[in-house]
């Protein structure tokens, strides 16, 4: 007896050193347990749905404990806002969307940035505030105990993602695309929907609430493909992500002084292949769950790598969340139409946001003067205003995206880069190959100038990059020239892609550099520490090189370089490839797909650590 009380007291108590992830065995009896009960009502549609939203609020409570309290208030909350807004006159259907927003927000602000809001106050007002949990305080007193903490704000797993879904739920009863769901159960299980909550994507009402009511229905080769969509997440997370990040990349990031140039480069290169390879991991996975009980998610990764300009990669990359921003954040500020009131308070507020992150007023300074430029080139050329306008937007977007993560220091560069190199290719896409040819080269000897004249390790390596981008554009400019009018063969134009990707995937790479930084830290010393890795790893990778020591460097670190190397391979595959061997894998006879399935947990087993990593995402 007392075996079976201590079994179902650790089945039932909340262990924080080990969460239910996609990669521990413990998920998987989880799942295994709650996928056997949901096959003997599955075709019960009502009973299906509170069950599913049972197993997801438990698997929720196991992954985060006592905050199933706060999925739940943001679960009732927006259920009665929702209908709220659809039974509200008019004029009060606004204010009660306003209101559901600020409420969401002001949760997510609490948890996210309570830390960044306590330091901006006691800066400004030269106050000593320290951070104090409000709702653990309130979790001691209910239950008479000192259970909680109350000096520290601990960030709720997958907060971000289901308070966006909620917001965007509102938003679209308001919109008229999708009608308040009348029972409160199935609206529990759209928003708590254990797959996807901690991590996403983000599921709109509009994708979800018509699956909510239809017939369950697995098919043979549907069934193949989740396992696959598994197999293939498993793979990701645990041979390509967790093998480069215990073996290398947290190392080098660790103490980036510690290495050498070469191998500061590598690790923000295989750091660029770990991020996805985690989080399209996820997806996978969830994906591939998600199937087996006949829901479907969207796609939230389309080989972002591939992308031939850091626009084309936010259409790859997280695309729920991309989406999500375009549709509640980038058109209602205007999109490419309009510049609104709320364009210009954003702007205010990352100016501040901006230099108090920093510690300089200059900033702010910086932010006025391009805003002063930008509205009056606008005003005085009405043919480049709409142009402008979009531009502007992005920037906020980008952002905002950058905030979304952490206020930290680097994730606004990091958000502000991406904005920026959005914002370059709209510009570089109608200018001529001649203007492109002189913009660039005249570019690269003004970096020239300022490695001879203020020599840094920030200006070789921004050198070194324009310098490649200038070879590229004047080899085009030289072709074009020599062909005059007559069109490029297939060859030059697959060139001209190839091209075009690798300076997008070293962009992207070098952004990765403030995101990296900024992840993983205590919220009180984020922007201090982030900030002081960013400058020394770029310290090293602009520093001199000894190039007769790379070669053994090479040697040393050969496993890692190798997995990198093949999963940039198959992440490069054509996609019509990799739908073809999906397909293949799916019609296997279920006996060899077992076989299979058997085959490659024992591959992935040889790269499992022995602490399991956790999803990056998770953090956010």
């Amino acid at each position: 007896m007392d075996i079976i009380r201590e079994f179902f007291v650790d089945l039932f108590s909340f262990d924080q050193a080990h969460p239910l992830l996609f990669t521990q065995f413990y998920f998987w009896a989880f799942f295994a347990l709650v996928f056997a009960v949901f096959s003997f009502f599955h075709s019960k549609v009502l009973l299906r749905n509170a069950y599913l939203f049972a197993a997801s609020l438990f698997f929720y409570y196991k992954t985060s404990g006592v905050f199933l309290i706060l999925l739940l208030f943001v679960i009732v909350y927006n259920f009665f806002a929702a209908r709220a807004v659809k039974s509200a006159r008019e004029r009060w259907k606004r204010f009660w969307v306003i209101l559901s927003v600020i409420i969401d927000l002001g949760v997510l602000a609490y948890f996210k940035y309570a830390y960044f809001i306590v330091d901006f106050v006691n800066n400004l007002l030269g106050t000593a505030f320290q951070v104090h949990d409000v709702v653990g305080e309130w979790g001691n007193i209910l239950t008479g105990t000192e259970l909680f903490r109350v000096d520290a704000i601990i960030l709720p797993v997958g907060i971000s993602f289901f308070t966006f879904q909620a917001i965007s739920y509102v938003v679209d009863v308001r919109r008229g695309k999708v009608d308040p769901i009348r029972n409160f159960l199935d609206f529990g299980f759209f928003l708590s929907f254990f797959p996807q909550l901690v991590a996403g994507p983000i599921v709109r009402a509009t994708e979800f609430f018509p699956q909510l009511h239809k017939p369950y229905n697995l098919s043979r080769r549907w069934f193949g493909i989740a396992v696959f969509w598994i197999m293939n997440g498993l793979v990701k997370k645990l041979v390509l992500a967790d093998y480069l990040a215990v073996n290398f990349c947290d190392r080098v990031f660790g103490n980036p002084l510690m290495y050498s140039g070469f191998e500061n480069l590598s690790a923000l290169f295989c750091y660029s292949l770990q991020v996805y390879a985690d989080f399209s991991g996820y997806t996978d996975i969830a994906t591939g769950v998600a199937m087996l009980m006949g829901f479907y998610l969207p796609q939230n990764f389309n080989s972002p790598y591939k992308a031939e300009n850091a626009q084309q990669f936010w259409r790859r990359w997280h695309m729920s969340l991309s989406r999500w921003l375009k549709d509640y954040l980038y058109i209602p500020l205007g999109g490419n139409r309009n510049a609104t009131a709320g364009t210009w308070i954003i702007i205010f507020l990352i100016a501040a946001i901006g230099s108090f992150l920093s510690g300089s007023w200059w900033v702010a300074l910086g932010v006025a003067v391009v805003s002063a430029v930008v509205f009056i080139y606008g005003w005085r050329r009405p043919d480049k205003r709409k142009l402008l306008i979009a531009n502007v937007n992005s920037m906020n977007t980008m952002l905002l995206g950058g905030l979304w993560h952490g206020a930290s220091w680097n994730f606004m560069i990091w958000g502000g880069l991406n904005g920026i190199g959005m914002v370059i290719y709209k510009f570089w896409a109608q200018w001529s190959i001649r203007w492109k040819t002189l913009v660039i080269c005249t570019l690269c000897l003004l970096l020239f100038g300022l490695t001879k004249l203020a020599p840094a390790p920030v200006w070789n390596l921004f050198f070194v990059w324009v310098l490649v981008l200038a070879a590229g554009t004047i080899v085009r400019f030289v072709w074009n020239a020599l062909r005059k009018d007559r069109p490029d063969g297939k060859v030059v134009s697959w060139l001209g892609t190839a091209w075009a990707v690798f300076q997008t995937f070293v962009f992207i790479t070098f952004t990765r550099l403030f995101f990296r930084s900024g992840s993983n830290l205590d919220p009180a010393l984020a922007n201090e520490e982030a900030w002081e890795t960013a400058t020394n790893m770029v310290r090293q990778i602009g520093s001199a090189w000894d190039l007769a020591l790379v070669p053994a460097m090479i040697k040393e670190h050969a496993p890692v370089l190798i997995i990198f190397i093949l999963g940039m391979v198959v992440h490069l595959l054509p996609e019509r490839f990799k739908r073809r061997y999906r397909i293949v894998f799916a019609r296997l006879p279920l006996p060899v797909m077992a076989l299979a399935v058997v085959a490659i947990i024992f591959f992935f087993y040889q790269f499992i650590t022995a602490d399991l990593q956790s999803f990056i995402y998770f953090q956010f």
